[in-house]
């Protein structure tokens, strides 16, 4: 499951849509109850916190501590500017891991999220946290200005730092996002990724936290649609649905988001808004459910790499997809009319966005 505890962020990215809502419900944050209460009621396994920062949140630790102790694997994606100040509050464990947001090397990364200097603050907070016996793995989204050369050198460098894994994903379209230029369509995407695993021996040259059917999918060998209930999503709104990158309404608890949602009517091929989605948070459950199915595709790709060369699999169609709706400033007028809830003040180091 996503656990978005907080919506602020300290860094204010072209391409993010998460942080476009007033101060109102930036200042909003889910309780350290509310947070275990959610996991407990979904019961996944692994429980991605995210956000906005998730280090801002002053209970993160406790909300990390209550993970852990529950035997969940808890992974804090983070932009790592406040890492190095907030690790020792943590304890190294194997069911943590510190996910730092990095998508590619300096002059990718700071551009990526329009701030100078954030790069080789996340190069030494990776180090620091490191050595002091954590997981340390990467999550890398990639726009149409990336490079297949320069990605795969990227991939060489944290391999090289002796990272834990890496998520890899082709950037979503957020409606509200300020730059919309530079998102990837689906074929973009397959021909990018084709080429980024033709230069790490289709990709086995490193370590990847996905599964092998979902990175073949990326370079376009797989036609799958997409799971959108295989990640739900917690947030101050409470369950988002449909998923993490989509949030048309919302609901107060588990069972309503999964038994009262038209699930048919998303996804690629069906509704508008997910048009060009390869994010693995819809499309690596359906791999994984294929690969469950049939394992020996999945290690058939574990054993040679992606393939590179040859074919692409069929497309979804897309003649027959509902067209977009568009119902954020409607969501958030109806929240902020019914007074939000999990509202805290701005505490001292929570910088305003401008």
């Amino acid at each position: 499951m996503m656990l978005e505890p907080l919506f602020r962020c300290n860094l204010a990215c072209a391409g993010c849509g998460k942080i476009d809502y007033p101060d109102e419900i930036l200042n909003q944050r889910i309780s350290v109850e509310d947070a275990l209460g959610a996991v407990d009621e979904c019961g996944a396994p692994i429980v991605v916190m995210a956000g906005g920062e998730p280090l801002i949140h002053k209970d993160l630790p406790k909300i990390v501590r209550g993970i852990v102790a529950r035997r969940k694997f808890a992974i804090v994606c983070t932009n790592a500017l406040l890492l190095e100040k907030k690790m020792d509050e943590y304890e190294p464990s194997p069911y943590l891991t510190w996910s730092i947001h990095l998508d590619g090397d300096r002059q990718m990364h700071d551009r990526s999220v329009c701030q100078e200097g954030v790069y080789d603050n996340a190069i030494a907070a990776l180090k620091a946290v490191k050595s002091k016996g954590f997981r340390v793995t990467v999550n890398s989204t990639f726009f149409n200005t990336a490079t297949p050369e320069k990605i795969a050198r990227f991939f060489d460098m944290v391999t090289d730092l002796g990272i834990d894994g890496i998520t890899v994903s082709p950037g979503y379209a957020y409606e509200r996002a300020p730059d919309q230029r530079h998102f990837l369509n689906r074929q973009t995407t397959k021909l990018l990724f084709r080429e980024v695993f033709r230069h790490g021996g289709g990709g086995k040259k490193w370590n990847f936290n996905q599964s092998s059917l979902f990175l073949d999918f990326l370079a376009g060998n797989q036609t799958y649609r997409c799971t959108p209930w295989g990640n739900p999503t917690r947030t101050v709104f409470g369950w988002q649905r449909p998923c993490y990158l989509l949030g048309e309404s919302y609901t107060k608890t588990f069972k309503e988001l999964m038994e009262g949602t038209d699930w048919d009517t998303y996804g690629t091929g069906n509704y508008e808004k997910c048009a060009d989605c390869m994010v693995h948070s819809g499309y690596e459950a359906t791999a994984v459910n294929d690969a469950v199915r049939r394992p020996w595709k999945a290690l058939a790709v574990a054993f040679r790499g992606v393939r590179t060369e040859g074919p692409v699999a069929p497309d979804i169609p897309l003649n027959r997809q509902r067209p977009a709706e568009y119902v954020l400033s409607k969501n958030v007028a109806g929240v902020l009319s019914a007074g939000g809830k999990a509202r805290s003040p701005r505490h001292e180091n929570e910088p305003r966005r401008t």
